[in-house]
């Protein structure tokens, strides 16, 4: 976060869902829009002229898709967070997308405020994956034959170790910490030395290590 007001990019080919966008987040007084992509190679050329805090990129856009777009982002743009808003909740977008290493996930037909709150909360470093996909992407890796405990995960507390396990379900800080009962700046604190443990970068890669590590494996499934 580089300031009180959040600064974002939004790259999207449809001129319309842009405009509906910067009237949405210029409407937040903690939000600002500092920048529009018509294409992918448009949004890793704007958030390198803008280094916004956060790009809601589309998915399926010209010359460069939004997901190749968010992988140069990030590796030109460091601190810059990218969240993947797209139509397409296809498993391949999604398990791509999380590997591409991006901040969020959300479909295009999530509330306004869902979308403003994953802003504020991929800047913040906590991530989100809209609750719709997390059924899918469980499902998907309990099909996989491979999976085995992480003897990393031995390196965490048994509290390290509940608050990672909620974050792959899917929860938000607020909610494991009503879960736990605690606060929800020691939950933060907890995910950040359990991110520093595992040589994670974010929360999107916490979750995606928690389904890999079998950490979820007694956990029902959708």
């Amino acid at each position: 976060m580089t300031g009180e007001v959040l600064r974002v990019v939004v790259a999207d080919d449809e001129a319309m869902v842009r405009a509906g966008l910067r009237l949405l987040i210029d409407g937040e007084a903690d939000l600002e829009v500092v920048g529009e992509a018509v294409d992918g190679e448009d949004a890793v050329r704007v958030a390198r002229d803008q280094r916004p805090d956060v790009v809601l990129m589309d998915v399926r856009m010209p010359r460069l898709n939004g997901l190749d777009a968010a992988r140069e982002v990030l590796a030109q743009v460091p601190g810059t967070r990218v969240v993947i808003l797209t139509t397409f909740d296809e498993d391949t977008v999604v398990d791509e997308a999380l590997r591409r290493g991006v901040a969020g996930f959300l479909l295009k037909s999530s509330p306004p405020e869902e979308m403003l709150d994953a802003v504020r909360r991929a800047s913040a470093g906590q991530g989100v994956i809209d609750p719709s996909v997390v059924p899918g992407v469980i499902a998907r890796i309990g099909r996989s034959p491979s999976r085995t405990p992480a003897p990393a995960l031995d390196m965490l507390t048994p509290r390290e170790t509940d608050v990672l396990r909620l974050v792959g379900l899917g929860l938000s800080n607020a909610e494991i910490a009503a879960e736990l009962y605690l606060g929800e700046t020691t939950v933060k604190t907890h995910l950040g030395r359990v991110l520093d443990k595992l040589g994670l970068r974010d929360r999107p890669r916490a979750i995606a290590y928690a389904h890999r590590s079998g950490l979820l494996d007694d956990e029902p499934r959708a």
